[in-house]
Formats: structure tokens, C-alpha cells, sequence
């Protein structure tokens, strides 16, 4: 919502009530608070010509009705608003904000139309009808403005949407299973890693016995082997070295012819 002027901050006194409001009951005002200042605008301009006395006391009774209601559609409002404060985005609660921050205004501008009316009605001068009438179609305007910006909270963000709100609360419950079943994914995982990392270390451990023995086994083949080859490798040295000693004979003998 985007007001046509940045207005400063203001606030309304809270009053204790006896009465607990209920929600979802300031829809039903705010339509008498936009629908009433129509009808004294009508009634002020038909009374620039007419100047009867009792049509200017009845026009008084209905601005101090419209600031009853603006009081009544406020609190009313206040109300619904803490109701639909947590369903709404950052961009609808902002707009909440700035729809409650006029409404005071409003609150206030209703106050004022009351004691500008007392002020025309003592001075009895058509100029001062005039301003009145000016100043109550700026009030006009501003209402329903004011009416604009709430239908948009409630038909653009879901304000006060009971749907909105139970959609709302479903999504965040299909959001905390999510996360619960994410925390037990995360424990089943884990374990999943024990059991692996312990399987792992089961299955080493039992190859390491087994190399060992397959050594074991090895060795003594080798052992038998080298016994083997030890008495062909000494028989070869005698064969050689009795050859030796039949060569060396002749090759004397050789010589000596």
C-alpha cells in the first residue's frame, strides 16, 4: 500500500474495554464508515440551497455517528490485524502497517469534521458551508481509499483468510515433518557409516590372518626347494671339478711330447 503522501508516525491512546471484541467484525463497519460520510456530503450540498435548520442538526448527528465508527472500525481493525499478522508475506504486513498507520488518521479527521461542523452551524455563513463540504469530500476520498487498501490485504494477501490460514498452518506442518524426517534421515545415515566403517574393519582384520598364513605356507615350499637345488648344485661341483682333473692330466701330458 502506498500512501499518496509520506505521513509521520502517529497512534491512538489505548483505552481498556470492557468487552472483549470479536474478530472479523470490522468489514462490517467500515462500510458504515465509508457509506456515511456520502450521505452527509449529499445532505450539506442539498442544504446550500434549502438552509434548513434541522437538515445542518441532522447532518451533525451523522458526523458524530461516522467518528463512532471510525473509532469502532479502528479497534475493530486492530483486532483482525494482530489475527492476520503472522499469515501474511513481508509485502502484505507492510501494507497492514501503512492501512493502520490512516486509519489512525482518519480516526482523528473524523474528530475534526465534528467540531468543523459546530464551528459552521455557530457562524451560519454560506463560506463556511462551503469549506465544511470541501473538507468532507477530502474525508470522502480518503475513506475510500482507505477501502481500496483493505479489500487488496484481504483479496491480494489473505487477510482474515480463513483458507489463507489453514494453508498456511499446513504448510508449516508438512515443513517441521519435513525436518523431522531430514533429522532422522541424518541419524539413519550415520549409522549407515558406522555399520560400514565397522564392516570394513571386520573384513580387514580377517584377511590379515589369512596373508599370514598363505606366508606360512609359502616358506616352508621354498625351504624344500633350496634343499632341493642345494645337493644338484654340489653334485654339479663335483662333476665339474673331476673334469677339471681329468683335463689337467692330458694337457701335461700334451706337453710333455
Amino acid at each position: 500500500m502506498s500512501l499518496p503522501i509520506d505521513l509521520p508516525a502517529i497512534s491512538i491512546p489505548e483505552i481498556p474495554l470492557p468487552i472483549e471484541i470479536p474478530e472479523i467484525i470490522h468489514p462490517a463497519i467500515v462500510h458504515f464508515a465509508i457509506a456515511i460520510p456520502v450521505i452527509i456530503f449529499l445532505l450539506e450540498i442539498y442544504n446550500l440551497a434549502a438552509k434548513r435548520r434541522t437538515i445542518s442538526a441532522f447532518s451533525l448527528f451523522l458526523v458524530i455517528l461516522v467518528a463512532v465508527v471510525m473509532v469502532g472500525a479502528y479497534l475493530t481493525g486492530a483486532v483482525d490485524g494482530k489475527a492476520t499478522w503472522d499469515i501474511l508475506s513481508t509485502d502484505g504486513q507492510a501494507d497492514l502497517k501503512a492501512h493502520k498507520l490512516l486509519g489512525t488518521y482518519l480516526v482523528y479527521a473524523s474528530l475534526f469534521l465534528v467540531v468543523l461542523k459546530l464551528l459552521v452551524m455557530a457562524v451560519r455563513k454560506t463560506l463556511g458551508r462551503l469549506f465544511f463540504i470541501l473538507v468532507l469530500g477530502g474525508f470522502i476520498a480518503l475513506t475510500l481509499f482507505q477501502g481500496k487498501e483493505g479489500g487488496e490485504l484481504v483479496y491480494k494477501y489473505g487477510a482474515n483468510s480463513q483458507v489463507v490460514a489453514d494453508m498456511k498452518s499446513d504448510g508449516d506442518d508438512a515443513k517441521e515433518e519435513l525436518e523431522e524426517a531430514e533429522e532422522k534421515l541424518a541419524e539413519l545415515q550415520e549409522k549407515f557409516d558406522a555399520l560400514s566403517s565397522a564392516d570394513k574393519k571386520e573384513e580387514a582384520e580377517a584377511e590379515t590372518p589369512a596373508v599370514e598364513e598363505e606366508k606360512k605356507e609359502e616358506t616352508p615350499e621354498a625351504d624344500k626347494a633350496e634343499e632341493e637345488k642345494a645337493p644338484q648344485a654340489a653334485e654339479d661341483d663335483k662333476k665339474e671339478e673331476a673334469e677339471s682333473n681329468e683335463t689337467a692330466p692330458s694337457t701335461e701330458t700334451n706337453s710333455s711330447n
